[in-house]
């Protein structure tokens, strides 16, 4: 099993980024999609998490209205596209199936000036 996160990176306060989660070595549609977060010297945190098919979302209120949690099946894929980001938005960011214990290692997205 890999889960493997891309798209973190520094961004102005404001600004965009698309994190992108390519899983390989289990039946990806079978499975709740989830975005985690750890900032340092803080408790992971659970962003947003997509049921199969994309059918419903869940996310975080620090982060509703700002990112979108997406999912392509064809592709093993899972996205989250972040707007609007703050620097407490700052943090590791990794992807996961939390049924199956899959984790990947997770992308660093730095929000500063």
């Amino acid at each position: 099993v890999q889960l493997v996160e891309s798209g973190g990176g520094l961004v102005q306060p404001g600004g965009s980024l698309r994190l992108s989660c390519a899983a390989s070595g289990f039946t990806f549609s079978l499975y709740y999609m989830s975005w985690y977060r750890q900032a340092p010297g803080k408790e992971r945190e659970l962003v947003a998490t997509i049921t199969y098919a994309g059918s419903s979302t869940y996310y975080a209120d620090s982060v509703k209205g700002r990112f979108t949690i997406s999912r392509d099946d064809t592709k093993n894929t899972v996205y989250l596209q972040m707007n609007a980001l703050k620097p407490e938005d700052t943090a590791v960011y990794s992807c996961g199936a939390p049924a199956g214990n899959f984790w990947g290692q997770g992308t660093q997205v730095t929000v500063s000036s």
